[in-house]
């Protein structure tokens, strides 16, 4: 069970299988739980779930954390700070679907910053993988029809969708130069830290306009699943893949999440399968499995 959990491709598929439940819960919410307030809260209890491993090694650690507090700070704005704040306020303009199909390009802008920063290259493989699995990205969003594609117009929660896919995109890529000798959970409570601490204000401005939780069920249930999963286990299992298989490859498993958003909408909210939803999922796989295989020698 231990090999199995290791598994870098394992752990990026359930990071996307966490934060399409995530994207669905958040849209759900939305009239409940302000953006600022469900990104605060949710790396509010991640951070608390996160100090019990990140503490023992605090001590050991700290003079290598402190000589990388650049990297800390800059990764830590963008995806804890910002994305989450980005999205969750992009969904309480634009519908999931369209939020899931711009997020689908984080792939895209992850290759162009690796290559803009790093000069990295895609091998022809990978690239046509990753071709293939935008293309079932994009059937299943359109439901297989080119009419309601070019009917997904931009309004302003698609434009904050799109920073958030900027920003995404770039801590991926700056997840490279996270500091050495700093134990994972050590360092995921680092970027809590410095992305709460950005938090604070623009919460605090948000109580100010009036925007409160609403006390429910629904509203605390849902806070919980985007600290304790989406927010704790998601960002383990996505820092701890790219780590082991690099941000182009690993940023194509964003991919899988209008795959998991389909069938978790056929499970939980009754919709029917259709043709689309197994061509789109089919080629996504493949996409995905082009850019991930490499031959025996």
């Amino acid at each position: 069970m231990k090999r199995l959990f290791s598994n870098p491709y394992l752990l990026l598929t359930l990071a996307s299988l966490f934060w399409a439940g995530n994207m669905v819960m958040s849209r759900g919410l939305r009239n409940d739980v302000p953006p600022i307030a469900l990104t605060f809260w949710r790396w509010t209890i991640a951070l608390i779930l996160l100090l019990p491993f990140a503490l023992p090694h605090l001590r050991s650690q700290w003079p290598a954390l402190r000589r990388g507090w650049r990297a800390v700070v800059f990764l830590g704005v963008l995806g804890v700070g910002c994305y989450n704040a980005f999205s969750y306020i992009a969904v309480q303009y634009t519908t999931a679907t369209s939020a899931t199909l711009l997020n689908s390009f984080v792939p895209i802008a992850t290759i162009g910053f690796s290559f803009l920063i790093f000069g990295k290259r895609l091998k022809r493989i990978e690239t046509i993988g990753v071709v293939v699995s935008l293309a079932g990205v994009l059937l299943l969003v359109s439901r297989g029809s080119l009419e309601v594609l070019f009917g997904l117009g931009l309004n302003t929660g698609d434009l904050w969708m799109l920073l958030a896919v900027l920003t995404w995109g770039l801590y991926t890529v700056g997840l490279q130069w996270r500091p050495s000798g700093v134990h994972p959970m050590l360092l995921l409570a680092a970027f809590a830290a410095v992305g709460l601490a950005v938090l604070v204000p623009a919460y605090a401005w948000e109580l100010a306009s009036g925007r409160l939780v609403t006390p429910s069920v629904a509203a605390f249930a849902g806070i919980f699943y985007a600290g304790a999963i989406a927010g704790f286990l998601g960002f383990v299992c996505f820092n701890t893949g790219v780590t082991a298989v690099g941000a182009a490859r690993g940023s194509l498993f964003i991919h899988l999440m209008p795959v998991f958003a389909s069938i978790l909408s056929a499970v939980f909210l009754g919709e029917q399968a259709y043709w689309y939803h197994f061509a789109g999922i089919a080629l996504v796989f493949a996409g995905i499995a082009l850019t991930t295989w490499r031959p025996s020698r």
